[in-house]
């Protein structure tokens, strides 16, 4: 008999009742157990006694990034050592790692919820994943196989590996999934193009996450490998790390396990929430973290909520694809821009590939000047370019608002990652 991961809940009143009740148990905990929390409510003037229903959490104080660098190595921490087993680590760009640590319950329950990732993927026991994110201090490698462990199906951890290995693996080992990244996604994907492995291989599914990818990348992958789904997977190490959500069968939004968080969407700028389907910054609050509780934890990840029932059938709430973070905004010309939104662009422009680059400069008159590089699909002719380019040029023109010049290159000529892909190259600040 097949065990589920899916949640006992089956309407929005039950699924309020649960999170009541784990916001009331990790306030508890967190102020009972926590100096910074303690401080922190303290200074709020919230007390435990005082949630009596889910409107109370926006009275809480949030948490933010600098609240875990601050408090290295062991921030946030409610539990006494004694029942620490693990720690993990976000990569982090600037100061000091986010180090979150786990009692044996915490990583119980992210192995639960990732099984349900791959419950919600439509994965049996027969299946076969390979797992091609790292392990270590990075949450990736480790959750990916805990959940393949917990659902019951083999797993394949390669890890970080080279190509050659991995496509070794994918032949020999007949992997059926393959989780990584979305840019190592389409590294292995133009692989296996170039190796001619497609009839030789049993890869049907793709899980990607760690980075924004666009709908250009999503189809490329699924035109060169028939793979008959691609899911998008949501995490942060702050939150238990990937696992927390999926994208379903429907392919119309994530699915979030809201019976383990209560993820709120606000303005990154006025933190008060957004009207419902208006993108604003997630901010995520745990319902049985032990270890390191989060209370309305800014994740700096800009999403917005669909409201509507998804065409699945699942009550479990969605939330739209990442558009980006909200730090990684630049202002050109005294333009907000995200990346999502050249993404956006691009990804409506028949003869594009999915990658791209976007380099800011700075003239000697004092003007910025954006230069974009994208890559054609197709082999085309100098003319071809041109007009290429010219359509490029003026669609983030009429779309974006802002002025860019355009560099079309050769397909695979911008640099492919096992890693997060970087996109956005601003050299004013090296320039000023």
């Amino acid at each position: 008999m097949s065990v589920s991961f899916m949640p006992a809940f089956t309407s929005h009143e039950e699924l309020e009742a649960l999170q009541l009740e784990g916001l009331k148990w990790t306030v508890a905990h967190a102020y009972h157990n926590s100096p910074h929390y303690r401080k922190s409510l303290d200074e709020a003037g919230v007390s435990p006694d005082s949630i009596r229903t889910l409107d109370d959490l926006r009275r809480l104080p949030f948490v933010t990034a600098h609240d875990l660098q601050s408090g290295y190595p062991f921030p946030l921490r409610s539990v006494p050592f004694e029942k620490i087993v693990r720690i993990h680590a976000s990569s982090g760009t600037t100061g000091k790692r986010k180090v979150l640590c786990y009692t044996q319950k915490d990583l119980n329950d992210w192995a639960s919820m990732f099984a349900r990732c791959y419950e919600m993927a439509g994965l049996s026991r027969e299946d076969r994943v390979q797992i091609a994110v790292g392990y270590g201090l990075w949450t990736a490698g480790v959750g990916f196989q805990l959940g393949a462990e917990r659902f019951g199906a083999l797993s394949v951890p390669v890890g970080p590996a080279n190509t050659e290995i991995h496509c070794q693996m994918l032949e020999d080992m007949q992997s059926s999934v393959f989780c990584a990244t979305a840019s190592m996604a389409l590294l292995i994907a133009e692989e296996i193009e170039q190796r001619g492995l497609r009839d030789r291989i049993a890869l049907k599914k793709f899980i990607f996450g760690a980075e924004r990818h666009s709908k250009k990348m999503r189809q490329r992958i699924q035109e060169i490998t028939g793979a008959e789904h691609l899911f998008d997977i949501p995490g942060l190490t702050e939150l238990y790390g990937p696992g927390i959500g999926l994208e379903c069968m429907a392919h119309q939004g994530v699915h979030y396990w809201a019976d383990y968080y209560i993820l709120e969407i606000l303005d990154p700028e006025t933190l008060e929430p957004v009207r419902p389907g208006e993108m604003g910054e997630m901010v995520v609050t745990s319902l049985r973290k032990e270890a390191a509780p989060l209370i309305r934890y800014r994740t700096r990840d800009l999403t917005r909520l669909i409201p509507e029932p998804c065409p699945c059938g699942n009550p479990l709430p969605r939330h739209d694809h990442l558009m980006g973070r909200s730090d990684d905004m630049f202002i050109f010309r005294a333009v907000n821009i995200y990346p999502g939104q050249i993404d956006h662009v691009l990804s409506q422009i028949h003869g594009l590939g999915s990658e791209y680059q976007v380099h800011l400069y700075r003239r000697e008159d004092g003007r910025d000047e954006m230069h974009l590089k994208v890559e054609r699909t197709d082999e085309n002719s100098p003319d071809a370019d041109r007009r290429l380019a010219d359509l490029v040029a003026s669609e983030v023109r009429e779309q974006i608002l802002v002025r860019t010049r355009v560099e079309v290159l050769e397909y695979g000529t911008l640099p492919r990652t096992d890693r997060k892909s970087k996109r956005v190259f601003d050299h004013r600040t090296l320039e000023s």
